[in-house]
């Protein structure tokens, strides 16, 4: 972890300083005025890095710190891939040097862009997506199983109690009969979602709630982590198995518990002529689902890249980093999540949650 964290900082500050530097010769402004700007940005890192230590700050403050440092990361990002681009198209004499130094224009084009990008990119986030999936099944159900299966909630400092509860009222309009979440419900700090009483709307689902943990429930502390869902009516499955509504839900250890159980041990017992679905947040190892004759796994954790052009690394990352796949007769689906990690910008994904239906052979022959 700490190796981790050394590496992390190490690039945000080649990023800074690129950036910086970039920043500093197009401006078209006198040696304070760029000084000013710098600071800020500096400022903005220092927000990043120092929100690790919000325990020790007021809360307001600890929340700013959170947005800004969070945000400005993304920024950051995109800012640094404008100027390599820049950059390219200068060594091929295709951008005169001038429009990087000194330059009205490419200052008003390049923050007019950018604003562009990022206020569209936060509107698109709050527009949440509703994913519909039909499924159909020649295992016993009494009837048609409506499920609403979330992931990466985040909740804390960006994703506060009102947003969630307006989650919360989206999920209870479409009237299911389950609701699975797929691990990531907290985003890595309790002291939030306990002062806003965020637990309070994660009671207010009309039906049953089973899910599996995230690894930022583990970046929370698993303790804290779990005494906080305890307050919810959730029921969290840590390497169990239970039925309900006539299917069989299997949730698994995140990953970060490098002591979890294989699916092979957790379905020891388990009725395999009941629909089995399994919650596993990282989705990571497809063909374990399928060899042990799973129906449905839900994941989540990949937020599909969050941000074009992660999504371009997530998909070689994963068999399966986002949507409906199917691997023998083991159907999967991978979210890319209801909330979100750092800055509140949907960039080429989307923020969904997804409503699927489970129909019986027996059913849908009645329905033919």
């Amino acid at each position: 972890m700490a190796k981790f964290i050394v590496v992390a900082l190490t690039v945000m500050l080649v990023m800074q300083g690129f950036v910086s530097w970039h920043v500093w010769r197009v401006l078209p402004f006198s040696t304070p005025g760029k000084v000013v700007v710098l600071v800020l940005m500096l400022l903005a890192l220092a927000c990043m890095v120092l929100q690790f230590t919000s325990d020790r700050l007021p809360l307001g403050v600890a929340t700013a710190m959170y947005e800004i440092g969070n945000s400005w990361l993304v920024i950051m990002f995109y800012l640094l891939m404008a100027f390599l681009l820049l950059d390219i198209g200068r060594l091929a004499h295709l951008v005169p040097a001038s429009w990087l130094r000194d330059n009205a224009i490419t200052t008003v084009v390049l923050t007019g862009v950018m604003l562009t990008i990022f206020i569209a990119g936060n509107i698109h986030y709050h527009d949440k997506q509703r994913q519909e999936i039909n499924l159909a099944t020649d295992k016993h159900l009494e009837r048609p199983l409506k499920i609403v299966m979330l992931s990466d909630l985040h909740a804390g400092f960006h994703n506060r109690r009102a947003e969630v509860g307006r989650w919360v009222d989206m999920v209870n309009a479409e009237h299911p009969d389950l609701i699975l979440i797929a691990g990531d419900i907290i985003d890595g700090n309790v002291r939030p979602v306990k002062a806003q009483g965020t637990a309070e709307e994660l009671k207010r689902f009309n039906a049953p709630v089973t899910a599996c943990l995230g690894n930022h429930e583990f970046i929370t502390g698993l303790n804290k982590a779990l005494d906080l869902l305890q307050q919810t009516d959730i029921r969290i499955l840590r390497d169990e198995a239970i039925s309900i509504g006539g299917v069989t839900i299997v949730g698994r250890e995140d990953r970060s518990n490098r002591r979890r159980k294989d699916l092979e041990q957790l379905l020891q017992g388990v009725d395999k002529n009941t629909y089995i679905i399994v919650l596993d947040h990282q989705p990571f190892n497809l063909e374990e689902a399928e060899h042990n004759g799973v129906d449905l796994q839900l994941s989540g954790h990949t937020h599909r890249g969050q941000v074009w052009p992660l999504n371009w690394f997530t998909k070689k990352m994963y068999e399966c980093d986002y949507g409906l796949y199917k691997r023998g007769k083991t159907d999967y689906y991978v979210s890319s999540g209801m909330g979100i990690w750092g800055g509140k910008f949907r960039i080429g994904t989307d923020s969904e949650y997804a409503v699927i239906t489970i129909t019986p052979a027996a059913a849908r022959s009645a329905f033919e």
